[in-house]
């Protein structure tokens, strides 16, 4: 029997559609710059170079319909809709004509980024960790399972901010769709059951602020939607409360 120094946390986990059950997630993987007109936005040619990749903690997951405090070190907070894919087989190297084998399913996610913190680190050369990999920076909607509903490669994708459209694309516009995605991906590591990709966001990306309730969805997928809410007061460990 393991022995811990201290209680283990709890696996992350996403909701699932029409069950009482959870998904566990083991890592999430995110797409950069994986539609044209984002590129473009971003100032970066959307020639179809290889896709690249980056991280998010697997607790930075949250539920639909949560608050999520403004994060710190930012001025510039960005939301980034975008069609989330489920692993539910572990693999390795999967071939292209394989790959929606071993997808679990699909949902809705929120790519949340402190804008300023990226850029400064793409500008020096630096990993975008800040920028990405903070708390709560991953709003995932219940998954939806692709034993249910296939596996779309068409849809509306969308995200409004208090109402006001601001993201409005369809996921056929992918520069890199799911099975390519899943096939890259798994050259480089196995994937595993558990696993979030997040597939990257359309143009429109923009700022947020607290009191701003952010709702998004993609066809047949659902809706997402959370709140923004004023930053947490700071507090040094050992401070007197």
């Amino acid at each position: 029997m393991t022995m811990f120094e201290f209680d283990p946390p709890l696996p992350a986990s996403v909701a699932i559609h029409d069950s009482e059950s959870r998904f566990p997630v083991r890592r999430i993987f995110c797409v950069g710059r994986n539609y044209a007109a984002h590129a473009r936005e971003m100032g970066k040619d959307p020639d179809r170079e290889p896709p690249f990749f980056f991280t998010k903690p697997a607790d930075a997951v949250v539920d639909s319909g949560s608050s999520i405090p403004y994060p710190p070190e930012t001025e510039d907070f960005h939301y980034e809709i975008e069609l989330v894919v489920a692993i539910g087989q572990d693999c390795f190297d999967v071939a292209l004509d394989r790959a929606l084998d071993v997808v679990w399913g699909y949902g809705v996610g929120i790519d949340l980024t402190r804008r300023d913190l990226q850029l400064a680190a793409r500008d020096k050369g630096r990993p975008w960790d800040w920028g990405k990999s903070f708390d709560q920076s991953a709003p995932i909607a219940p998954l939806h399972r692709a034993t249910v509903l296939g596996h779309p490669a068409t849809g509306r994708i969308w995200l409004a901010v208090n109402g006001d459209v601001r993201q409005d694309a369809n996921i056929a516009d992918l520069i890199w769709g799911v099975p390519e995605i899943v096939s890259i991906l798994s050259r480089s590591m196995a994937l595993k059951r558990g696993d979030i990709i997040m597939t990257g966001t359309p143009a429109g990306v923009g700022a947020i602020v607290p009191g701003d309730k952010v709702t998004g969805g993609i066809e047949g997928l659902g809706q997402i939607a959370i709140d923004i809410t004023p930053a947490v007061a700071s507090r040094r460990a050992g401070e007197a409360a």
